[in-house]
């Protein structure tokens, strides 16, 4: 999505960058990680497909990708993993509902609160620049840290998919959280320049 294409989100821990073409290497050696593809339900690519992969959510309306920087480690804040959008239709015209995903994929970086920051921060994004009113979250079942994480933001079971071993959360947003939500990524976006796509 190109909404965001010049857009850094300033979190405490961590910022967002978007997704570009100089994160693609470190995107695949993530994904090269059993354990990683099988939490994100990924299938292992080629470098020359994530390349490809890149451009297309660049340029997709409907999916949206920050890369998670870990303010915390270094100077040079190196990125640890991604957040994702991806917009749903839906019958209420009224209502924009998204799929929201979070993998810190650095295992130095994870238990440290870094993919709740990042869930706000999308979610704060989501609101403010899409409208969005509702998030979805699908998560393998046997990611218990994740479900957890979910649910402490309030989250709530949707459904449990037993043939794809996946639990789907929601979190439908009142017009007074939507505008928590708004109020909190208020002086939090900064411009960020791009290196190409």
């Amino acid at each position: 999505m190109r909404c965001n294409e010049k857009t850094r989100l300033v979190g405490d821990q961590i910022d967002l960058v978007p997704y570009c073409k100089r994160h693609v290497v470190q995107y695949h050696e993530w994904m090269k990680d059993p354990w990683i593809r099988e939490m994100t339900c990924s299938e292992p690519l080629t470098l020359e497909q994530e390349y490809e992969n890149q451009v297309s959510w660049h340029l997709d309306e409907h999916k949206m990708t920050f890369i998670v920087l870990d303010k915390n480690l270094d100077d040079e804040c190196p990125p640890v993993g991604d957040v994702n959008l991806f917009l749903i239709d839906v019958d209420d015209e009224d209502a924009v509902v998204a799929e929201i995903e979070v993998m810190i994929a650095e295992p130095r970086s994870r238990r440290r609160g870094l993919a709740t920051e990042a869930v706000k921060l999308m979610v704060a994004y989501g609101v403010k620049h899409l409208g969005c009113s509702s998030y979805v979250a699908k998560i393998v079942e046997s990611n218990e840290g994740s479900i957890n994480m979910f649910k402490k933001l309030g989250f709530e079971q949707l459904r449990r998919l037993e043939v794809f071993k996946e639990v789907h959360l929601i979190l439908r947003l009142s017009a007074e959280a939507a505008e928590s939500y708004r109020a909190e990524i208020e002086g939090r976006e900064v411009d960020y320049q791009r290196d190409g796509l």
